[in-house]
């Protein structure tokens, strides 16, 4: 990473969420966040809080679609927070693609768990 990028940990545990969802392993993907975790259902456009609410919206999310996202770059927003660049594919499930985008999630992490995250 560059001066702008974050602290080791922080990026390893960013990555091992990412890898853990392309993965489908919600198990291994709540395991990296707080259990008091606040997450964006994108479904719905409200949010999700808590490891349970988070496992109902993936679960409900990858009987419907499928998302793939891989990180392209991560810095540190003046407020701490890391943004993590992201490409994102969107398939549905007969394999047609629906979306093709670059987004960013934006992650407060505290005591090395994912805390929040927000889409822009």
């Amino acid at each position: 990473m560059d001066d702008d990028g974050p602290r080791p940990e922080d990026a390893e545990l960013l990555r091992r969420t990412y890898r853990a969802f392309n993965a489908r392993d919600i198990d291994e993907i709540l395991a990296t966040m707080s259990p008091q975790i606040d997450w964006p259902n994108m479904m719905d456009n409200v949010r999700a809080h808590g490891r349970d609410e988070v496992r109902e919206y993936w679960l409900r999310q990858f009987a419907e679609i499928d998302p793939r996202v891989e990180p392209t770059g991560m810095r540190v927003e003046p407020d701490g927070r890391i943004c993590v660049d992201v490409h994102q594919v969107v398939r549905n499930l007969a394999g047609d693609v629906l979306a093709d985008q670059h987004v960013q999630h934006v992650y407060t992490i505290r005591d090395g768990l994912l805390e929040r995250m927000d889409v822009r």
